[in-house]
């Protein structure tokens, strides 16, 4: 657990600094709700009409009115979007870094195996995404008691969790992405994240591209449909997560072999 203690004390700043950006950003915006609250009723039709740009971003389907719609929208989009960049940022350069750093000469040469390094870097990625998130989660429930609002636990959990699955399969995939890299990469995983969140929005302007939803997480985490729906779509969760896990193996398979200079 040595490397693990490591790589969290070694990202416990670039942790912290997203954490309390995402938490505080998801902060002002549930308290933004009641001041607009009123002023919503009109608005939620004035969107409702204005065509693709509805459809892009669900606001057709979600009452922008109820705290459950503004929540799927504007919250969703700071937790959506910045929970990708926040794990493809910690997963992307943990394999590289060492050949990145000059430090690979010094690790490599401890009695410890290639598979148990990949493992516990693995670990610390996956570690940091799941505090942030429970964090991120805890402060969401307050805010939204603080301003009196009844609580919807349901929407909510599905919502987060949706975004949670989002940010791991990212992670896999900029993981195994890492393996192959000599330096930190970190235009590659944000450039994967922003990518990914464009294919949804697309898959929501036509029926023509609504295959993109297969491709991108986005396509699941999308809280039009989760709100309209109750659940996960289990046909575009699963090959996510398939994806993801697929990048992990590549990852751990690339690393073993690699000949890191």
């Amino acid at each position: 657990m040595t490397i693990l203690r490591h790589e969290l004390r070694q990202g416990r700043l670039s942790f912290l600094i997203w954490t309390i950006s995402i938490a505080f950003l998801l902060l002002i915006c549930v308290f933004l709700f009641p001041e607009m609250k009123a002023q919503m009723a009109g608005v939620s039709s004035l969107f409702a009409s204005m065509g693709s740009f509805t459809k892009a971003f669900g606001m057709d389907v979600l009452n922008f009115g109820e705290l459950t719609g503004f929540y799927a929208i504007e919250c969703g989009n700071i937790m959506g979007l910045g929970g990708a960049f926040f794990a493809a940022f910690c997963a992307v350069p943990m394999l590289s870094k060492e050949e990145k750093d000059h430090t690979a000469e010094f690790l490599l040469t401890h009695p410890v195996s290639r598979r148990r390094i990949a493992g516990e870097k693995l670990g610390a990625v996956l570690l940091q995404i799941t505090l942030m998130n429970l964090l991120s989660f805890v402060i969401v429930i307050l805010s939204i008691l603080m301003i009196g609002e009844t609580l919807p636990l349901k929407e909510l959990s599905l919502l987060h969790v949706s975004y949670y699955l989002l940010q791991l399969e990212l992670a896999g995939i900029c993981f195994g992405i890492s393996a192959f890299l000599h330096s930190s990469g970190f235009g590659i995983g944000l450039g994967i994240a922003t990518i990914a969140y464009f294919l949804n929005l697309i898959a929501n302007l036509s029926d023509r591209a609504a295959f993109l939803k297969y491709i991108t997480p986005f396509g699941y985490a999308d809280g039009a449909s989760i709100i309209s729906s109750g659940s996960l779509d289990p046909a575009m969760l699963i090959p996510g997560m398939l994806l993801g896990a697929a990048g992990i193996l590549i990852g751990f398979c690339k690393y073993c072999r690699k000949d890191i200079v």
